[in-house]
């Protein structure tokens, strides 16, 4: 059986509106998916141009940010065959691990603070996403 599998159907979705480059969040969420399991390795990623079309974008764009995650080790091109997620771990300095989870957190929080949410509420929704992840890892494991 062929270790490569087809497109996944991981769903990019954009912030046109949060300041952050699209480069930018097309790599954090390919990380993102790769941290909780969603992308594995060998999975497909979209084409450049389809998921440039996808997203309407630049396909330069989705180049960028391909191209920085395949020097980053995090994924793997091969011409005539598609773009992968690296059977390789994500290198990352243990500094810069913390360092971008606190950028996020800091986010998370300013965002739902300008929303008129509370620490103690978002830590709620959080711990109820967990119980949800979990609970679907368990489902998915009893097939």
């Amino acid at each position: 059986m062929n270790s490569r599998s087809a497109p996944t159907r991981f769903r990019f979705l954009l912030d046109m509106h949060s300041g952050m480059p699209v480069y930018r969040q097309i790599i954090d969420q390919v990380r993102g998916g790769v941290a909780s399991g969603s992308l594995k390795p060998g999975d497909q990623l979209p084409t450049v141009r389809q998921l440039a079309v996808d997203l309407a974008i630049n396909p330069n764009t989705v180049v960028r940010a391909y191209r920085e995650l395949e020097l980053g080790g995090l994924l793997e091109t091969h011409q005539g065959t598609g773009t992968f997620i690296s059977e390789q771990k994500m290198k990352r300095a243990d500094a810069e691990r913390e360092r971008q989870l606190a950028q996020i957190v800091t986010d998370c929080v300013a965002r739902a603070g300008a929303a008129g949410f509370t620490v103690d509420e978002l830590r709620e929704q959080l711990r109820e996403l967990a119980k949800d992840q979990n609970r679907r890892r368990k489902d998915n494991g009893k097939d």
